[in-house]
């Protein structure tokens, strides 16, 4: 479940939007202007904007680029919903950073798919990130204790799999399949190799990438 801020300032399409998300299983809280969005993310940011363009205190593409050029919100996915249709204004919008655009009137199963797609999206870019080793997905780049360790494009995706099954013990054949593919036909020595390197590069963590006899590998 999302948090959800919608800024709308037609009472009509805003409690539609609104009872489309929750029943989407999302929570949301619902603004009629910029400067009330602007107030509530001082305190609590949410995982996505839906924003009108036509509001009656700032523009819409205006409220999209303070968001975009705020550090502290730059990552939050908007999605505008809008009467304006033309080209031009779709254009317009993607510039400032808008992530996705829809315009009015819309269907309901249209709005909550695009919706949980980028939702979805965001969460697979969120880093990963096991104690003092950090993987950022989007720069597709991983540190230790903030130090930025080199790894090869194996290594990375290696890495990456034990880290999102921290604790769990993968075994050899989930491991080459998952990280080579289904059709690798390669020596399951190639494993051990890649996994004496990424230990060599992630010596300086408190988390060890365990053998277990006969089975695989676990990160702890």
């Amino acid at each position: 479940m999302a948090l959800i801020y919608i800024v709308e300032d037609d009472s009509n399409i805003q409690e539609i939007e609104e009872y489309a998300l929750k029943n989407a299983g999302h929570s949301t809280r619902t603004f009629s202007d910029g400067a009330s969005l602007f107030q509530e993310m001082k305190t609590a940011l949410p995982d996505l904007i839906v924003l009108d363009i036509m509001l009656p205190d700032m523009n819409g593409n205006e409220i999209l680029s303070q968001i975009k050029s705020d550090k502290r919100t730059k990552s939050i996915p908007v999605v505008m919903v809008t009467a304006k249709t033309a080209e031009i204004d779709a254009v317009r919008s993607f510039d400032y950073g808008a992530d996705e655009y829809i315009r009015k009137p819309f269907s309901l199963m249209e709005y909550i798919s695009r919706i949980n797609r980028l939702l979805k999206e965001d969460e697979d870019d969120a880093d990963k990130v096991l104690g003092d080793i950090r993987i950022d997905m989007k720069k597709h780049q991983a540190y230790v204790h903030e130090e930025e360790i080199a790894l090869t494009y194996k290594e990375f995706e290696l890495l990456l799999l034990l880290i999102k099954n921290s604790g769990i013990v993968l075994s050899r054949e989930k491991i080459l399949e998952k990280v080579w593919g289904y059709d690798y036909e390669g020596e399951s020595r190639t494993l051990d190799m890649h996994i004496v390197s990424l230990r060599q590069k992630i010596a300086a963590s408190e988390h060890k990438i365990r053998t277990v006899r006969n089975v695989g590998y676990v990160i702890e």
